[in-house]
């Protein structure tokens, strides 16, 4: 295991455990499945997988025996879950028969979020085939988090997208209702340009209606729709961005250069440029191999300003230019450490893009030869 672990009660592992939207949430038979192979792997009937916060253990799975968790149970303590691999007798519990293994759940930047957890008569030790298959399901949990996140946070932008455009489409539908009301009630207007200004009128009233409609159902579903503009800089959100993606290109021995010197100040939605950025960077991780640098570089022209993220990785070719930011679309390259890639955090980036009615594009010389992404805003 590694020795870089992140402390149980650290703020920052409690910030990624709630970025995942699992706590409280329904029980899934997808989970249910990997707890039972776990069980099947030492020949028992009892598994579960749990997710800990800093006060309390939700369960998400449990098979075969049902019991109740506490911070207080030794198989779950941060001590253990480091150099996990052997039984234990659970200190907190007084049946001595019973034996117990757990495999911490590991977020991609080592962040311990839960564990996978088998028990019952287990009577020797974990072999390591059987160790490096409770691993792997550990791996299936965090995998299916993480699609499943990248699949909410998609369908929340795209809905998000669409409401912007049904908002810019109400603005000069309701400039030609007035309009032609206006010209409805002009002194000596021809009679049949008075019925056609009067038809207009209706049909536009009825058009604005309907878009009032959509966008007050979308109000009470999400709060708020719109981008929250204010004024943010780019220099600083890189900053942190690259500052929370630091655990993982260090375990790649990959580091960032920001070349980047001064403010870059623009008016757009912190939180939205935020993921923009963390998916794009995340992207150069995955897909660069071990000692490379990313780098980081700007250019300003009148109102727009350029960000270029270029990396020293896998490449791309002219197909997979093509189809870069199309959902789920089948490309040649491929994450150099076997890292989860479901084909969603692009087409995210695109949606956060249009929404700020920016551009983005990438470009690169062909396999082995690095990519490069431009992301083009306007500054007001």
């Amino acid at each position: 295991m590694p020795e870089n672990i992140t402390p149980i009660n650290s703020d920052s592992r409690l910030e990624k455990l709630l970025y995942y939207e699992i706590l409280n949430s329904p029980a899934e038979h997808t989970y249910d499945n990997i707890s039972w192979l776990a069980a099947a792997i030492f020949e028992v009937e009892n598994a579960g997988i749990c997710f800990i916060t800093n006060d309390d253990i939700f369960i998400k799975s449990q098979v075969g025996k049902k019991i109740e968790l506490s911070k207080n149970d030794s198989f779950l303590s941060p001590e253990y879950l480091k150099d996990w691999g052997a039984t234990t007798n659970n200190s907190a519990r007084s049946d001595e028969q019973t034996k117990y293994i757990a495999v911490p759940i590991k977020s991609p930047d080592h962040f311990v979020i839960g564990a996978l957890y088998v028990f019952g008569a287990i009577t020797a030790e974990p072999t390591e085939k059987q160790k490096e298959m409770l691993s792997k399901l550990a791996e299936l949990v965090i995998d299916k988090l993480e699609t499943r996140i990248a699949i909410r946070q998609t369908l929340t932008a795209q809905d998000d997208r669409l409401h912007v455009l049904i908002h810019d489409l109400k603005n000069p539908m309701t400039t030609i209702s007035l309009q032609s009301e206006l010209v409805s009630r002009m002194p000596n207007i021809d009679e049949k340009a008075g019925l056609i200004a009067s038809k207009i009128n209706l049909q536009s009233k009825k058009m604005v209606g309907s878009l009032n409609e959509i966008l007050s159902s979308a109000k009470k579903v999400s709060g708020s729709f719109k981008p929250q503009k204010n004024k943010i800089d780019l220099r600083e959100i890189l900053n942190s961005v690259t500052q929370k993606l630091a655990p993982l290109a260090n375990k790649k021995s990959q580091n960032f250069n920001i070349e980047i010197n001064s403010a870059l100040e623009i008016f757009g939605d912190d939180e939205k440029i935020t993921k923009l950025f963390y998916h794009i960077l995340h992207n150069s991780i995955k897909f660069s191999p071990e000692n490379r640098s990313i780098t980081l570089s700007h250019q300003q022209e009148e109102n727009l300003i350029t960000i270029a993220v270029k990396d020293e990785g896998v490449g791309l070719n002219d197909i997979d230019l093509e189809r870069l930011f199309i959902k789920f679309a089948d490309l040649s390259a491929v994450p150099t450490h076997g890292e989860n890639s479901n084909g969603l955090g692009l087409t995210a980036v695109k949606m956060f893009v249009d929404m700020h009615k920016g551009k983005i594009w990438a470009e690169s010389e062909g396999k082995n030869k690095g990519t490069t992404f431009f992301v083009q805003l306007p500054i007001k």
